[in-house]
């Protein structure tokens, strides 16, 4: 069997991928509701007397709900099950197994990183259709050509998040270990693109752009961003395999 044929079994058959799928389903179904009943919800639990009032929901707030919470738990859910596959050495009978069954690293890391990325991008895709569908029928339509800019763009960032991931367990034993310090470093640089210029270059500006795009924002925005991401891509999927073959098991 092809390390391959194994990574898309382990994917499917541990409920990896369904978990994935599932997740940004859920905020993909929730999100546009919330964003049309927020109004009526928090006014049923206001004070009596006291009358909470929101601006009219546009189409817009509909994806806005779904990418906020895709860009936090969702990106929490792919980075775990990244760790966990990617996090081989881990497990030392099963790295044992691995390492002497091929002729390198790369042969490991590479399958595990490409069918995390599938599944990871899979779950983004069913949400962001479930987000579009529901906010054109709570709220409106959306432009498609920006949607779906902003759905290529949001799985670039995962596909980017997976690669810092694949880096992180090259030097970290843990499954734990790895998605703590991957998420840290996530979340650095958010914070670092938000309190800084750098912020438009940053991989994590595109996390949101589906966001922006359907908003307005011209798709030239996230250029530098894209740019960033293909090579910081590039770079720590570099990073895991040499730094993964140098490690002792």
């Amino acid at each position: 069997m092809s390390l391959w044929r194994l990574e898309w079994l382990r994917l499917v058959r541990t409920h990896r991928l369904l978990v994935l799928v599932g997740t940004y389903l859920f905020f993909g179904f929730t999100g546009p509701l919330t964003a049309r009943y927020l109004s009526q919800i928090l006014g049923r639990l206001g004070t009596e007397g006291v009358t909470v009032e929101f601006p009219v929901p546009v189409p817009a707030d509909g994806i806005a709900q779904f990418v906020g919470n895709a860009s936090q738990i969702g990106l929490l859910v792919v980075v775990l099950v990244a760790a966990s596959a990617l996090a081989f050495d881990a497990r030392r009978e099963m790295a044992v197994f691995l390492r002497t069954r091929v002729h390198g690293v790369r042969a490991i890391v590479i399958p595990a990183y490409v069918m995390t990325v599938v599944g990871a991008v899979a779950g983004l895709v069913a949400g962001s259709l479930a987000a579009w569908y529901e906010t054109t029928v709570l709220l409106g339509g959306l432009p498609a050509i920006a949607t779906l800019t902003g759905v290529a763009l949001g799985a670039l960032f995962l596909a980017f998040a997976v690669a810092v991931t694949a880096a992180v367990a090259s030097v970290m034993r843990g499954v734990a270990a790895t998605a703590g310090v991957a998420l840290a470093g996530l979340l650095g640089l958010a914070v670092l693109g938000g309190l800084t210029p750098l912020g438009r270059w940053l991989p994590t500006h595109l996390a949101g752009a589906m966001t922006e795009l359907v908003r307005g924002a011209p798709a030239a925005d996230f250029g530098p961003a894209t740019l960033t991401s293909l090579v910081g891509t590039a770079a720590a999927l570099t990073a895991a395999v040499v730094l993964g073959a140098r490690r002792e098991v």
